[in-house]
């Protein structure tokens, strides 16, 4: 996890509202070029590896959303911000053995893979008492080395769903391959789009499919205007990762 700078609190603060209120700007100006309404998109800050700090200084700047990849980072953040009225999401891989303290923790998690963990969470969530909204995360690009489900797998997930006590899936996730050209995510970004579109016509409920999760720092102005809801923004906001 990364230490905060040697400057005062509030240049922090300061830099981040300046790198915020630009992002926001620059989703706008993607959401009406593409005939949308700006406020139909939220961003998601992925404040993985960074301090705690970071996390305030955000939400000093009115930022609501707030994603970390691994659990265990997760639950340090969230114990330690329990004061803020901001939002937790999971944005990284969820193992099932972790599902637990994932469903108590989490308002949206956007990893889920298999009608399998589908089940681990919302047994979960029922016995905690919480009611996480859940995307399921697409495998489209068939890359080895990242997780999702093969779209052969989503009427099992999604007969799955219907049968959930206390979770409830709202939508669609997507890594698209990580490359230097920011348009070579589109066609990735469109087919998850039209897969929504191919599901509500084959009878997935409409509040199934609400949300579409994808874009980053790299390609989210393309995200927006192909219709993603949540774009997932780190280092364009927080700066490069610290390991």
């Amino acid at each position: 996890m990364t230490t905060l700078p040697l400057s005062p609190p509030d240049a922090l603060t300061s830099a981040i509202a300046g790198r915020l209120a630009a992002i926001r700007g620059r989703m706008a100006a993607a959401a009406r070029a593409a005939g949308r309404r700006p406020e139909d998109v939220r961003l998601v800050a992925v404040s993985k590896t960074f301090d705690i700090g970071y996390v305030r200084a955000a939400a000093a700047a009115g930022q609501v959303d707030f994603g970390e990849n691994r659990v265990q980072e997760a639950l340090q953040k969230i114990a330690q911000s329990s004061d803020l009225q901001i939002r937790w999401h999971l944005v990284g891989h969820l193992q099932s053995n972790k599902a637990r303290k994932a469903a108590a923790a989490f308002a949206l998690i956007h990893s889920v893979d298999s009608a399998a963990l589908l089940e681990e969470i919302d047994r979960a969530a029922a016995a905690a008492g919480t009611a996480p909204a859940l995307l399921v995360q697409v495998d489209l690009a068939r890359e080895p080395t990242k997780h999702g489900a093969p779209v052969s797998d989503l009427p099992a997930i999604f007969e799955a769903a219907a049968r959930c006590r206390a979770a409830a899936v709202t939508g669609l996730m997507l890594l698209p391959p990580l490359g230097r050209d920011p348009e070579a995510s589109r066609p990735y970004f469109r087919e998850l789009r039209a897969l929504r579109e191919r599901l509500a016509q084959d009878g997935v409920p409409a509040a199934m499919l609400r949300e579409l999760s994808m874009g980053m720092s790299r390609d989210f102005e393309i995200a927006i205007e192909e219709g993603a809801t949540l774009v997932r923004i780190g280092t364009a906001l927080f700066g490069g990762r610290h390991v």
